[in-house]
């Protein structure tokens, strides 16, 4: 089991001067922390107009700076969004290659489409496309990282003429590929392309072990064909963490935020409506939270086991690993089982205090992690000696290399 820290840099109103230069300052301290401690990933969002809930418009500089300020921790996209009014897929190459090379690395190139309306109704994408622009975008990006020249492509949603992409990342052939998946059917399209899977669902690991078992088996059959030039197999979970030797303690410091980042996605992508620059999340989370799944009554029972959501009287409440190493321990024993590669955990969400955040990821690292670290290693190798052969099937299924035409030529101007 490999374990990543995630972002979406939540604000909650109201807001006060410095207060989001705090959040990305406070955030790089973190992910500073997290290296030192161990953790293998980081995984940042790219989000566009989503007030209190994600203030990470522009991933690939904080990802920059991350990369400075780190050695070994490895630097995940958590998506970037791929259709073309979002993101030109030049323009995606051209970052991911060159923060592939200022991390020495260290690049996880995750992928997604966006679904809410702020996003795509923001750039003008129609939701009847947005798969097949993500399809297609992610097609030409992983093409532009191997092919030398670019041999060009003229599709529904983009033309790009032959080109030769510079720089070119340093991982060989691109860094690993992942898609964001918030339904079993995404985690199966995932699979059917050879990428990993990273779950936004707050799954229960019984409901997890389906998933799994459902995308190696796709892995391993004829329905595998690569996007990229290289199979990831992998499939990571996301859940909320506070960790603290007391559990009362550990709820009173994690919850709320967690609860605030449940209820602001849901608002965005599900019930809420949105006056841009006039609502506030926050007093409606505060009012509201009971009656959409975030109840604290019900989540904040102590002495129990830990799952994504704790129940009473048939009614559901979000917890995840928010409790004590013990209870966490176990909790993370369920997914490992369950074949999760990497457990992703949010903690800056809401208004989570930075020093709790800091010392929850201390004593997760030290109390928590090291059963589950000296297996990993052992366990990524196992998987790769057994996965050897469906891999070498799947990349030759896949198209090779293409060539642009021998007497294409680009004329220099003219005029000036």
């Amino acid at each position: 089991m490999r374990f990543g820290i995630f972002y979406e840099h939540q604000l909650p109103r109201p807001w006060a001067p410095g207060d989001e230069q705090r959040l990305l300052g406070d955030a790089l301290e973190q992910v500073e922390l997290a290296d030192r401690l161990g953790i293998d990933y980081l995984w940042e969002v790219e989000h566009h107009f989503l007030e209190e809930y994600s203030h990470s418009s522009a991933p690939e500089v904080f990802l920059a700076a991350a990369s400075q300020r780190t050695s070994r921790i490895r630097l995940g996209h958590g998506i970037v969004q791929l259709p073309p009014a979002y993101n030109h897929p030049a323009r995606v190459a051209e970052r991911i290659a060159t923060l592939d090379l200022l991390s020495g690395g260290r690049v996880e190139f995750g992928t997604g489409e966006s679904s809410s309306e702020t996003e795509l109704g923001g750039f003008g994408i129609a939701r009847e496309d947005k798969r097949a622009q993500w399809d297609e975008a992610l097609d030409v990006v992983t093409r532009m990282l191997v092919e030398e020249p670019f041999a060009g492509h003229q599709g529904k949603f983009v033309d790009v003429p032959p080109r030769n992409l510079v720089p070119k990342p340093l991982q060989k052939p691109h860094p690993p590929l992942w898609v964001a998946c918030s339904r079993r059917e995404t985690i199966h399209l995932a699979a059917t392309k050879g990428i990993g899977a990273l779950s936004f669902s707050f799954i229960e690991p019984q409901r997890a072990k389906e998933w799994v078992d459902d995308y190696y088996a796709t892995i391993a059959s004829d329905a595998c064909v690569p996007a990229g030039f290289a199979v990831n197999p992998q499939v990571a979970c996301v859940l909320p963490l506070m960790c603290h030797q007391d559990e009362e303690t550990a709820i009173e410091r994690g919850l709320d935020g967690a609860h605030f980042f449940g209820y602001a996605l849901a608002h965005y992508y599900v019930f809420g409506t949105h006056r841009p620059g006039r609502t506030s999340i926050w007093e409606e989370f505060q009012q509201n939270r009971s009656a959409f799944g975030f109840d604290r009554q019900i989540a904040a029972q102590t002495g129990v086991q830990l799952g994504a959501q704790l129940l009473q009287e048939g009614l559901g409440s979000l917890r995840g690993a928010i409790g004590t190493p013990e209870q966490i321990r176990e909790l993370v024993r369920g997914y490992q089982a369950a074949g999760v590669d990497q457990l992703v955990f949010v903690s800056q969400a809401g208004r989570t205090r930075h020093e709790h955040i800091c010392e929850s990821l201390e004593l997760f690292a030290h109390e928590v992690m090291p059963e589950f670290a000296e297996q990993a290693d052992a366990h990524d190798q196992a998987k790769a000696e057994r996965l050897q052969g469906a891999v070498q099937a799947a990349l030759a299924r896949r198209e090779a290399l293409l060539q642009p035409p021998d007497d294409y030529i680009i004329n220099p101007a003219t005029q000036f």
